[in-house]
């Protein structure tokens, strides 16, 4: 056994067994390296040839984890009540328009899953196209990947995974009779597209190292040993995906790593042509393509690309006769500071959406008369979201408005009248008066003097006296911007007293792209010090203070988290870390993992690189852990996570066992039965959020049951 035995209230102790090994002329052992299964490839697929030992211990972890927050199980009932209490059981969203039909996901009271459904599109009876309840009876775990209908409406073909290994099966639905058919194709990343001729899906498979490498052709009805390889990516750092233009004239083929990209055409209607490059990979060059044409307009790509040194992005377009780049030509210019995050055409229309000073709006431009206007916000933060649907020749769109105090709202708006109809609004049973809350955004100062947006949410009532506890949530990887939106669940730490907070950190994009670039790479140190400075902010300006911040993160939000416990630690007073990548070093050394190579352009490739090795090595949270006291910690992994594999918190937790000299929590939960997303079912997943929050009112001292602060 890898385990020392121990009494209930006793943390586990991982045995030592040590791995000696060099890089670059640095000499390195790794005393926990046994928790990660020689057969983790078997595990993802079928978690129960997990090596016994190891299991033990992870059980045994979650044993004490269970123990030491049993006082908080009261509270966590109440939080999971509270949480499911705000949200609308028998809800639905709003019916998508695409030919005959209008398309919609509902849920039903109690239901864990959503239904996939339809109606004629002038209203009628609701048909059931896809009851994912039923599909996961008998089920631990179960998520639907893609799930679309074909152009004629007669088939819906979807993606599941029943492990949280996020290796999903397809099969199709004839709509018509209600009956599978006979096609099944496995292990494939989820991603399903028609051809036109109704008869035909792509899709993309995975390799053993769980990578998307192939794209396949699928014709009903025959069997998926008999698909077309239509594709087949050679170099294991990129990325591919497909999708479709919004005209439906081509299926697209997508191939990219972090700072590369590579685009195919394949014609939609023709779905054996051959595929057509767009242009050649070249380091740096970044775009994506869509399609615009007929009804007068001749037939042309417009592309989001940053060519020409085009940092925040530029819209370009070009014949589809003259693809090559020198083609190319400005339809929106470059303007540093804006960063251009999407693209979207319609027949008559390209409409953009833009962030700027970490806010973003929709700018709509009319393709025959080049006019444009803007729908943006007057709140200090909010997020704003957008959908142009199924259709390609429509003057409407669709798109969503919430702020961290206002319940999310849908509206379709007209382009031409530039009239707004709500069709949704969150609703939240249990009650919520936006006015009882404040949001605000406010910038705090960096080590080397950047303004770092700040939102905050927190109730009028609370003293903003330094005696408020904070959560302060941060991510800063991939350009991922964190919106400022609304969330029923952090509710139920602003009725306590808490202030929840959004620091919008390097290695985002909230403030374009160089605020990515700053944070990433050489210089990903930024974003755990402009983190670190946040917190520091909100102390010095008396809406807390230092030691009465609880920090959460997931997945490189999660490295960020063992970045900072490291590096200020009397800062905290309790660290969230879920799914976190905290091994970064090691795993960036194992090009075997599924997303080690194409990860290398963001954190740099330890094995070729001396200076990427030092960079990483400089602040991997598990390989700078040292003797000192830390803050309460609560880490949380997936068994079946093929994103951040389970032994990362389990190997960082058990390093800090061995070092840390203080007498705070220090608790690992490995969920057995998920992976990197937590719980499929919608309430399952708030009892997670409710053990995670109960975490944070006990070490935050808040523990009441009530919501009086």
């Amino acid at each position: 056994m890898n385990t020392d035995s121990h009494s209930k209230l006793s943390p586990p102790v991982a045995t030592k067994q040590p791995i000696h090994a060099s890089h670059h002329g640095f000499e390195k052992t790794d005393n926990y390296a046994w928790l990660k299964a020689e057969n983790w490839q078997n595990v993802m697929q079928d978690p129960t040839v997990l090596d016994a030992g190891i299991r033990t211990y992870l059980e045994d972890e979650n044993a004490y984890m269970t123990s030491c927050l049993a006082h908080t199980e009261e509270l966590q009932e109440v939080l999971f009540d509270e949480m499911k209490g705000r949200i609308k059981e028998d809800d639905s969203s709003v019916p998508t328009p695409d030919g005959t039909y209008a398309y919609y996901v509902s849920y039903q009271t109690g239901s864990q899953y959503p239904r996939f459904c339809r109606h004629p599109r002038d209203g009628g009876d609701e048909t059931i196209l896809l009851d994912v309840n039923t599909l996961a009876e008998g089920q631990s775990y179960f998520q639907i990947g893609g799930a679309i209908h074909s152009p004629d409406h007669k088939y819906y073909a979807y993606a599941s995974d029943n492990k949280g290994s996020e290796y999903y099966t397809v099969e199709v639905l004839d709509l018509e009779t209600g009956n599978l058919l006979q096609d099944k194709i496995e292990n494939t990343n989820g991603n399903i597209v028609w051809a036109e001729d109704n008869k035909t899906l792509f899709y993309t498979k995975l390799d053993s190292n769980h990578r998307p490498k192939w794209v396949y052709r699928h014709t009903l009805n025959t069997p998926a040993s008999e698909d077309v390889l239509v594709y087949e990516e050679q170099d294991s750092g990129f990325f591919i995906r497909i999708g479709k233009t919004q005209s439906n004239r081509f299926i697209i083929i997508n191939a990219n790593d972090h700072q590369t990209s590579e685009a195919r055409l394949i014609d939609a209607h023709n779905p054996e042509s051959e595929m057509q490059l767009i242009s050649a990979r070249e380091h740096g060059h970044e775009y994506s393509i869509e399609h615009h044409g007929g009804g007068g307009f001749y037939d042309r790509l417009i592309i989001l690309t940053n060519k020409d040194d085009a940092e925040d992005f530029k819209i370009m377009e070009t014949p589809l006769s003259a693809l090559d780049k020198k083609n190319w030509s400005d339809i929106e210019y470059h303007r540093p500071g804006r960063l251009i995050i999407d693209a979207a055409v319609l027949k008559q229309y390209l409409i953009r959406i833009e962030r700027e000073n970490g806010l973003p709006r929709i700018v709509i431009r009319n393709w025959i008369d080049g006019e444009e206007h803007a729908i943006a916000f007057d709140e200090q933060a909010y997020s704003l979201g957008l959908s142009v649907g199924y259709e390609y020749d429509t003057e409407t769109i669709r798109f969503s408005y919430s702020s961290m105090t206002t319940p999310s709202q849908v509206y379709d708006y007209n382009i031409e009248t530039k009239e707004r109809v709500l069709r949704k609004t969150q609703e939240v049973p249990s009650g919520h008066n936006a006015d009882d809350y404040v949001t605000r955004r406010l910038y705090a100062k960096s080590h080397d003097n950047e303004d770092i947006p700040v939102s905050l949410l927190y109730k009028k009532d609370t003293p903003l006296d330094g005696t408020a506890p904070v959560l302060l949530y941060g991510y800063g990887s991939y350009g991922i911007a964190i919106p400022a939106s609304f969330s029923t669940t952090c509710l139920s730490l602003v009725n306590r007293g808490f202030i929840y907070a959004i620091a919008h950190i390097r290695g985002g994009k909230d403030k374009g792209y160089r605020w990515y670039r700053e944070g990433r790479g050489p210089k990903k140190i930024n974003t755990f010090k402009d983190f670190i400075s946040v917190g520091e902010h909100l102390a010095e300006e008396g809406l807390t203070s230092r030691g009465n911040i609880v920090a959460q993160g997931g997945s490189a939000g999660g490295m960020l988290m063992g970045a900072v416990a490291n590096m200020a630690p009397d800062l905290f007073r309790g660290i969230l870390a879920e799914v976190p990548f905290v091994d970064v070093l090691n795993t960036m050394l194992d090009d075997t993992l599924p997303l080690t190579p194409p990860e290398w352009p963001e954190w740099g490739n330890p094995i070729e690189s001396k200076e990427a090795y030092e960079t990483i090595v400089s602040y991997s949270p598990y390989d700078n852990v040292e003797a000192k006291a830390y803050p309460n910690i609560l880490a949380i992994g997936g068994l079946t996570d093929p994103r951040v594999t389970y032994w990362e918190p389990a190997k960082w937790v058990a390093k800090l066992r061995e070092y840390k000299t203080d007498e705070n929590l220090l608790l690992l939960k490995t969920n057995m039965e998920a992976g990197h997303g937590g719980a499929s079912g919608r309430f399952d997943r708030l009892k997670e959020v409710a053990l995670n929050y109960a975490f944070a009112l006990h070490v935050a001292g808040k523990i009441a049951l009530n919501t009086e602060t």
